[in-house]
């Protein structure tokens, strides 16, 4: 499989506008597209993407979601006046029509195939498509909320139908609920579809009963449909990645998908005079990596509804291969947040295996609200090396640094490749504090000796060269029994727990390893494979594929000398290349939930990102 990034657009998607005034429908406009693709140029981005044509979808195509007599109806829209134009629109809701329209809408379906075909061929990795109109509210005979035809329900089935796949997961992050897609599939269970969208208790636009959480999908579709509704504005980033966490993927993780279909609104973040929400852009870019780890890295993001003419920002951040720093201090939940996020979950619960444990949460402090104001992620230049490699016959350099080396690990012994693999390492940590290289693998003899020659360096750098800044490392060890270390100058955690499955460790690593992750924003993880771990290439790779997202991707990965099989799934997994699926995943084993939810419950008082639910919170909450 190739590494490109696919990207599509076509002016000709710019062709179509309102003929009238609609004080509902003036503000989907051209320029929601445009300005997009003239921001990822501006950025570099579509450069480093490889362009792929756009065409039009065929009627067979069309029809596969969209019945026949509305295809028939949409295919007169060319040759109608402006009085039967605005007639025709009047029968569905909040959309208009156009004479190009019909042209523009086959090319944003066409474009969201070829994308698919791109990607499921394997000619690139990933990719994204720019289109207009969107298609996510488009119902099987009706147009509604901007969008014709339904772009990435048409994409699921013919993914399906071409390719032979099984099982498709789609994420809708547009802050409007995609109740065209929840239709389609509602009663499909190798559909996966996943909604957040404020709802605010059915008095936000669709203004619909079904887009509730509790709405989980129809007979052998039962638990493939979840809505999270946000029933308040201000989300932030810390409410998406913990319900990235503790939602959906889990979920999906068990659902193990072929491919990863993304409805990529980004109304969803702040400075939308409609959403009101305050994630900030940079959230997508992690986001879009978290989703990068499922179904070999097939994922096809295709733009949707509104964009604000802030949102070039989103959609950049959504492309880039290496993500962005977590920039924005949003942590804590709001309650409103923690009770979608509980009910949810309890919902789900009868079935998905990882959500089958009790929930043991304890009441939150109140917190201040943040003020809605935008502010522009810092710029971050790509380290001109993506990965180097240390051997345990690196390269001497600094003599005084080799002296302190060998005063500090190793006294009175005169190993002299020791001493030369602990030099190169702090070189290498070195070059990625100063961006100079993004991320590293080192074989070294002794993985102890090693990781505290790199955790001294750290906090020698911490103290002396990086004192006003909040630097934060954290250091993370696979043995036996799966342990992993949290600590900076001013906090230290040790947690250890036993998971002896597969499906345990997934779930330690969604519901505790990246929550806290990102709660705690470190500079430098440190991710360290211990000598007989027993971990399995599948599992390691999906874990070192999710922590780049971590210390806008500085990680360093420390492993015995003699596991040399492991080094090309590593180099790999750090290259980009998205680690291969796990597989359907069964039930964790009772004890590792049992060890799992022990810790949760210590640890959520000082780690927000851990809570799943709020204060005060009932199964009267729950409607089943």
């Amino acid at each position: 499989m190739k590494m490109g990034t696919a990207l599509l657009y076509d002016d000709e998607m710019t062709k179509y506008k309102l003929l009238w005034t609609d004080p509902v429908c003036k503000i989907e406009v051209p320029e929601r597209l445009t300005v997009s693709h003239e921001a990822l140029l501006k950025a570099g981005l579509a450069d480093r993407c490889i362009s792929v044509p756009v065409r039009e979808a065929t009627d067979a195509d069309i029809l596969l979601v969209h019945s026949e007599e509305y295809l028939e109806a949409v295919k007169k829209t060319p040759y109608m006046t402006l009085e039967d134009l605005m007639e025709f629109t009047l029968q569905y809701g909040d959309v208009y029509f156009h004479p190009n329209i019909y042209h523009c809408a086959k090319l944003a379906a066409g474009a969201t195939l070829q994308l698919v075909d791109s990607v499921m061929t394997g000619k690139v990795r990933n990719g994204m498509a720019l289109v207009r109109p969107p298609g996510h509210h488009s119902m099987r005979s009706a147009a509604n909320g901007f969008c014709v035809f339904n772009n990435v329900a048409i994409a699921a089935r013919y993914a399906k139908q071409k390719y032979g796949i099984k099982r498709v997961l789609i994420v809708d992050w547009d802050v409007h609920h995609g109740q065209g897609v929840q239709y389609c599939f509602e009663d499909d269970p190798s559909v996966l579809y996943f909604s957040w969208h404020r709802y605010e208790h059915q008095k936000f636009w669709p203004h619909l009963r079904d887009s509730d959480y509790d709405c989980v999908g129809k007979e052998k579709g039962a638990g493939f449909n979840v809505n999270v509704p946000w029933n308040k504005v201000g989300m932030k980033n810390s409410d998406y990645l913990s319900v990235f966490c503790h939602v959906l993927l889990p979920i999906a993780y068990e659902f193990s998908p072929d491919l990863v279909l993304v409805c990529a609104g980004f109304d969803s973040a702040i400075g939308d005079p409609e959403g009101k929400m305050c994630a900030s852009p940079d959230v997508f870019a992690h986001l879009t990596h978290l989703l990068m780890n499922l179904a070999g890295g097939k994922l096809c993001a295709v733009l949707e509804v509104r964009p604000h003419m802030r949102y070039k920002l989103a959609a950049i951040l959504s492309m880039q291969h290496l993500v962005v720093k977590y920039c924005r201090s949003t942590v804590g939940l709001n309650d409103l947040a923690l009770e979608s996020l509980h009910c949810v979950r309890s919902a789900h619960r009868p079935y998905w295996s990882c959500l089958k444990h009790a929930e043991k949460q304890k009441a939150e402090e109140e917190r201040s609200a943040e003020s809605e104001e935008w502010s522009e992620p810092l710029k971050r230049a790509a380290p001109p090396v993506r990965t180097a490699l240390v051997l345990p016959d690196g390269v001497v350099s600094d003599p005084s640094k080799v002296n302190k080396l060998r005063e500090t690990f190793l006294k009175d012994s005169d190993d002299s490749d020791a001493l030369t693999t602990l030099s190169s390492l702090t070189a290498l940590v070195q070059k990625m504090e100063q961006n100079e290289i993004c991320n590293g693998l080192a074989l070294v003899r002794d993985v102890s000796m090693a990781m505290m020659c790199v955790v001294q360096h750290a906090e020698a750098a911490h103290l002396d060269r990086y004192s006003n800044v909040d630097l934060i490392h954290m250091y993370i060890e696979m043995a036996r029994s799966f342990k992993y270390i949290i600590m900076n100058m001013r906090k230290s955690v040790w947690l250890e727990t036993g998971c002896s499955d597969v499906s345990g460790f997934t779930q330690a690593v969604l519901g505790l390893v990246l929550p806290l992750g990102y709660e705690y924003d470190p500079s430098l993880v440190l991710l360290v494979r211990s000598p007989g771990s027993g971990l399995c290439d599948g599992a390691w790779q999906q874990l070192t594929g999710l922590l780049q997202g971590l210390a806008q991707g500085h990680t360093l990965v420390l492993m015995q000398e003699g596991e040399k099989e492991c080094v090309g799934p590593t180099a790999s997994s750090l290259l980009g290349v998205a680690a291969a699926s796990l597989g359907r995943l069964g039930a964790p084993l009772q004890e590792d939930v049992e060890a799992l939810e022990g810790l949760r419950s210590r640890l959520q008082a000082d780690w927000k990102l851990l809570q799943t639910t709020g204060p005060g919170f009932s199964k009267s909450l729950i409607r089943i």
